[in-house]
């Protein structure tokens, strides 16, 4: 009875993980650019146990008795599929048309900044000094260009277009044009790359440790590989999490967590007899 109700509470603790993971895409559904995650389950080892070692009698059947440990939660697998396009009409949204293309956000971290990627591509222009401004995210976080540096041009703007290639192209209001090149990085690798939020991803700080280049993970796109960059102005990329897969798996998980529970129940329910019979 007490191994019983071990591998229900291993059980139980995974689902929680799941349901919580089925939260979050939830409470996500409106949010631009993101990617619903799936959570993947294993199961624990088997312990065998040969309860009667004096039976010789021929069986098909294996010797001895397997007992399961419950299950785990193996991975939580990311969804990049790309969600539908919203359209806005606004000049400075952008939305990626291709899965796994990221802009380059400059993102201030401990004192410094650091390079994070994500395909929330809501822009907006921060006055700077000497009548410049520098083109951030709905967060404030400048945008990089193909350099890394953060993306800085005249106020004098009067109109903005985005080519399919990734360059903004800029009319100022004396007729001249300026195009600045968007910093986009195809990630090769997301399942390696750490979640800092429902938007942002970047590259985890043990990630040396790992023993990969940044350069199989994540492709700075350049040159030729530009044409490969997908995008629309005037829309944004909604969410693509699936509002009824995710409520039919919230029904199973919630399932699976009651007959769980329901086993400790029992289990304790027939360990109390065994008590009053002694």
């Amino acid at each position: 009875m007490i191994r019983t109700m071990t591998t229900a509470t291993n059980t139980l603790g995974q689902l929680q993980h799941q349901i919580d993971l089925i939260g979050n895409n939830l409470a996500n559904v409106s949010t631009h650019g993101y990617k619903a995650s799936e959570a993947k389950f294993h199961e624990l080892l088997y312990q065998q146990f040969q309860n009667d070692k004096t039976d010789e009698a021929p069986r098909q059947s294996p010797l001895g008795i397997r007992y399961g440990s419950g299950a785990m939660l193996g991975q939580a697998q990311v969804n990049w599929k790309v969600g539908g396009l919203q359209s806005t009409g606004r000049p400075l949204d952008f939305a990626f048309t291709a899965p796994k293309q990221y802009f380059n956000v400059i993102m201030p971290m401990d004192g410094g900044t650091r390079t994070v990627y994500t395909r929330q591509g809501n822009f907006y222009m921060s006055p700077i000094a000497d009548n410049q401004v520098m083109l951030v995210n709905g967060d404030g976080y400048p945008v990089a260009d193909q350099s890394g540096n953060p993306i800085t041009f005249s106020d004098h703007v009067q109109s903005y277009t985005v080519k399919s290639n990734g360059i903004l192209q800029l009319t100022h209001q004396n007729g001249s044009m300026e195009e600045i090149t968007l910093g986009i990085t195809t990630i090769e690798r997301p399942n390696l790359m750490e979640h800092i939020s429902s938007t942002y991803i970047g590259f985890p700080n043990n990630f040396a440790q790992l023993g990969i280049r940044e350069e199989e993970v994540a492709i700075n796109l350049q040159g030729e590989q530009r044409q490969m960059i997908g995008l629309e102005n005037g829309a944004l990329e909604g969410s693509n999490v699936n509002v009824q897969k995710e409520m039919t798996d919230l029904i199973g998980v919630q399932r699976s967590y009651q007959l769980n529970a329901r086993t400790i129940t029992l289990a304790d329910q027939m360990l109390g007899l065994i008590n009053n019979i002694r």
